[in-house]
């Protein structure tokens, strides 16, 4: 199904949630540190594609979280991003360009689904959130939340910069 933002939307079933159990937390934070010290590509084929690189922080003018994604080389309209009040989700695939004749020389570029999850840090106003998408970096502007929400899960179209 298509929005009129061209942001592909998927059944939210096909997403796992995140844990919310503080083992379960752990073990996947400790996955996600093995997985950026030993950045070589057999593990990241193992983990079945390529882990973006994310920064998140907090304003306090607006009151707002911000999350940073880096995606070069990925169709805006090919992301999937899924908030509630406490976890923000990006899902996606970079698919390496078919080009018959190729002999690599070297392969450094990971390619291939990939899905990050964020735990955040405060309640959010999820039906206020903004993603953009410019220059293969994608913007998320989660506005905080007066008050607790409850579980209610929103997809955040994206808009393109120019």
């Amino acid at each position: 199904m298509d929005t009129s933002h061209g942001v592909k939307m998927v059944p939210i079933a096909t997403i796992p949630p995140m844990a919310h159990d503080p083992i379960d937390r752990l073990r996947g934070e400790m996955e996600d540190l093995f997985a950026d010290l030993w950045q070589v590509p057999r593990f990241t084929r193992r983990r079945g594609g390529f882990r973006p690189q994310i920064d998140c922080y907090r304003t306090e003018r607006p009151a707002a979280l911000t999350v940073v994604v880096e995606l070069g080389g990925i169709d805006p309209s090919k992301i999937q991003i899924y908030a509630d009040e406490r976890t923000l989700v990006v899902a996606g695939e970079r698919r390496r360009p078919r080009c018959t004749g190729r002999m690599y020389q070297q392969m450094e570029i990971d390619y291939g689904r990939f899905t990050r999850q964020v735990a955040l840090a405060a309640d959010v106003d999820v039906t206020g959130s903004k993603a953009t998408y410019k220059r293969g970096i994608l913007t998320i502007i989660l506005p905080l939340a007066k008050k607790p929400s409850g579980p209610e899960r929103v997809t955040i179209p994206i808009r393109s910069g120019r």
